[in-house]
């Protein structure tokens, strides 16, 4: 998510960004940018701004409805916080669909990624806090469950 994608928000000016972290199959959902110019091509994890009134939760799940066309059931917080300024501030929730198959409704495209193919992934800047935390549970979603 980018400082572009925080314009608008809260009361006092301090802007909450939500990004989804969705996963299936041991694979992650990242999402092509298509704007603006300097992060077109870039991948990030999906979301957006919270507005007034929203909890972080309903913002993700509203993006996500608007993004990707599908219903989301937001989860508990993966990663740090990532810091856009000085009064907003970037957060990146675990996400499960309830309804519907992603689909690139406001990106250049879709990629299901595991561990080794995220490390390549050319992630926005502001993303890239989260790998490390990502990395993590894609391993631990790859771990075969006890018997």
């Amino acid at each position: 998510m980018s400082d572009e994608a925080a314009r608008g928000g809260e009361a006092a000016d301090e802007y909450e960004i939500v990004a989804g972290a969705i996963f299936r199959d041991g694979r992650l959902l990242l999402a092509q940018r298509i704007c603006p110019p300097e992060l077109a091509g870039m991948w990030e994890l999906p979301g957006g701004k919270v507005e007034a009134l929203e909890t972080p939760q309903q913002a993700l799940e509203r993006e996500l409805a608007e993004e990707l066309g599908v219903v989301v059931r937001c989860g508990r917080r993966i990663g740090v916080d990532v810091a856009l300024g000085s009064r907003r501030v970037l957060r990146a929730y675990r996400v499960e669909i309830l309804a519907g198959e992603p689909a690139a409704l406001d990106h250049a495209q879709l990629a299901w990624v595991d561990g080794d193919a995220l490390e390549k992934f050319d992630v926005v800047g502001n993303d890239r806090a989260w790998i490390p935390d990502l990395l993590a549970e894609l391993r631990r979603l790859r771990q075969p469950e006890p018997s």
